[in-house]
């Protein structure tokens, strides 16, 4: 999608999910495209709380064109993708994405803005498939007994381990070590019984 309301600076913005994932090739692309300033969140799609998205439309002049990698780094929602453009077209900014199915369309032709909208109900769609597959796993796991989740640290032998020293005297840190668990650990299994 390419929407360039003048001959102002192309801006960045790059946005990864979790601390696993790796923005460089957003970065690299972003580059090559020619951005002059590149900001990055780490940060959920869902998340409204992205600070870098903020910094950029506040850095962001009349004639620059905001440039993302791929649409769904950048709008949470179909609302939010149509109102941030219709604010960046409003402040005379240009909004361009380089790959994925908006990458040649102007939003500003009633073509453009047509397949703007059709293009974010689709990635809205997807990600209610998404979330609804996820919960439909989840509780068919938990009818099958399994429980997700991370493992308990303690197991009834080391809570029962932790309950006698603790009536021996010893001090949390003392069985925290002696168990090799952290001392907030036996703390909390501790004070649960």
């Amino acid at each position: 999608m390419v929407m360039n309301k003048g001959t102002g600076q192309l801006i960045g913005y790059a946005r990864v999910s979790t601390g696993d994932q790796e923005a460089r090739l957003q970065l690299d692309a972003l580059t090559v495209a020619g951005c002059s300033r590149i900001f990055t969140d780490l940060a959920s799609g869902k998340n409204i709380d992205r600070p870098e998205l903020a910094a950029a439309l506040d850095y962001l002049r009349p004639g620059d064109t905001l440039c993302v990698w791929k649409l769904d780094r950048f709008a949470r929602s179909l609302i939010d993708l149509v109102a941030t453009v219709d604010a960046l077209t409003a402040r005379g900014i240009g909004f361009k994405v380089l790959t994925g199915a908006l990458a040649s369309i102007d939003p500003n032709t009633p073509d453009g803005r047509l397949m703007l909208q059709v293009v974010g109900a689709m990635a809205e769609f997807e990600r209610s498939l998404i979330r609804d597959r996820t919960r439909a796993g989840l509780e068919a796991a938990k009818a099958q007994g399994r429980v997700g989740g991370r493992p308990k640290a303690m197991t009834p032998d080391m809570l029962a381990a932790a309950q006698r020293r603790r009536a021996a005297g010893e001090s949390y840190g003392e069985i925290a070590k002696a168990l090799g668990v952290g001392k907030g650990t036996v703390h909390r299994a501790l004070a649960a019984e």
